[in-house]
């Protein structure tokens, strides 16, 4: 009855207005998303059949978050988090309409033409190094404190249904019309997001608590901040070496589906809809659990699993077993990277919120990038297979680091917070 009652509790985050609308809006735009995502790998894949070029294409996406986000963290302790996401939402939509434009009209049909989708891809990831920074500090300002973690937990369950549902209309677009008309269906699942992001407003503000000094000082401040918070600085790590060792792999899937399982279009999205199940399993548990207690431990269990699914994922030549371990990899992706921002969120001061959130996501976002980048570079020269295995062994060191601070780390993370 316990579990139930915290079940329910949790979900009652979807009645408040602000946040309830928020949630509708970012869920049908993440659909987009993750179709222009799935489309963007598979079209790099056909211009040039190399996976340095696939994962060459999500590091010009990245990029841009390791270099700008925590300038981005400053803006948006500084300034209105609505307007900026809501900006920045409306430069997402132009780049799907003009890449999708780019496609169709048939200018880009050969290796030499990855360039202007390396050149559109890395505009777009300018323009996410702002919306990330402000996007992770805007969900907790739209509902009260105690709602804060099951707040962030739904978050991440309508990212991953996004995830099965994003893959699987991009599937079904291309499969029947082409990679284009993927794009312009991202570039139309902008609008009413941004329409939502013009009614909402926010419960709380913490905007104008400004630091000290210029904009470079100030990202400085909240990067020592984190380096010295006993409980954020090891959530840090355990988020590096999920994303760089784990997720990373999400990135290359598009020569396995190709050439290991020679499944072309449909293998990708049956792999990236298992990754997303996986994810979308574990973002609802995570909601329905609506608590911080004991969510370090969980991250430490995160990143053990994930080293395993790779594994087994880079192990398997039977597509049933590869999808179980894509999806468990999707699974332990969600409960590090969700346990440990929901740690994040309710551990910082909020007048640091946009600058330490700014480096969650730069690792969220820029560790699968980095690391696909590697792996990718690695597996032209030696195998895909282990290519990414080298990723499973960081998990692997990471976690038998972590399991010795578990308690010390656990007692500075979930530490309770006034409302």
């Amino acid at each position: 009855m316990t579990g139930l009652r915290e079940s329910s509790a949790a979900f009652d985050v979807l009645l408040q207005r602000n946040f309830g609308l928020y949630t509708l809006g970012g869920a049908i735009s993440l659909f987009g998303m993750w179709a222009h995502k799935l489309a963007a790998a598979w079209l790099a894949w056909q211009l040039t059949q190399s996976s340095f070029w696939v994962g060459a294409v999500a590091f010009c996406e990245l990029i841009p978050t390791l270099l700008l986000t925590a300038y981005a963290g400053v803006i948006a302790d500084r300034y209105d988090r609505r307007i900026i996401t809501l900006v920045s939402q409306i430069l997402g939509m132009l780049q799907a309409f003009l890449l999708g434009c780019l496609v169709l009209s048939g200018r880009l049909n050969g290796p030499e033409d990855i360039w202007w989708l390396l050149g559109l891809t890395f505009f777009l990831g300018v323009v996410w190094a702002f919306n990330t920074a402000a996007r992770l500090s805007l969900v907790p300002n739209l509902v009260e404190q105690r709602f804060m973690p099951p707040a962030v937990a739904i978050n991440s369950v309508m990212f991953n249904l996004a995830r099965i549902i994003g893959p699987a209309v991009a599937g079904l677009i291309m499969a029947g019309w082409g990679v284009g008309e993927a794009f312009i269906f991202n570039g139309v699942t902008f609008v009413g997001f941004i329409v939502v992001l013009l009614i909402v407003r926010p419960v709380r503000s913490e905007e104008s608590r400004k630091g000290k000094g210029g904009a470079l000082a100030q990202s400085l401040e909240g990067f020592s901040y984190a380096r010295n918070h006993p409980g954020i600085r090891p959530m840090l790590l355990m988020l590096i070496a999920i994303a760089l060792g784990g997720k990373a792999t999400l990135e290359l899937l598009p020569e396995f589906a190709d050439h290991i399982f020679q499944r072309g279009t449909s293998g990708l999205a049956e792999m990236t809809v298992a990754a997303g199940v996986g994810a979308l399993i574990a973002a609802v548990w995570l909601a329905g659990r609506g608590r911080v207690e004991g969510l370090t431990r969980l991250v430490g269990f995160a990143v053990l699993a994930a080293a395993i699914a790779v594994i087994g994922f880079a192990a398997s030549d039977w597509f049933p077993l590869a999808l179980a371990s894509i999806a468990l990899l999707g699974a332990a992706g969600v409960i590090g990277g969700t346990g440990t921002q929901t740690l994040m969120q309710h551990a910082v001061d909020g007048g640091m919120r946009g600058r330490v959130m700014s480096l969650y996501g730069v690792v969220h976002r820029g560790g699968p990038a980095v690391g696909a980048l590697a792996m990718g570079a690695l597996a032209d020269l030696i195998s895909i297979r282990f290519a990414v295995c080298a990723g499973a062994l960081l998990c692997l060191g990471t976690w038998l680091w972590f399991a010795r601070r578990l308690s010390a780390t656990a007692a500075a993370a979930e530490a309770p917070r006034p409302d």
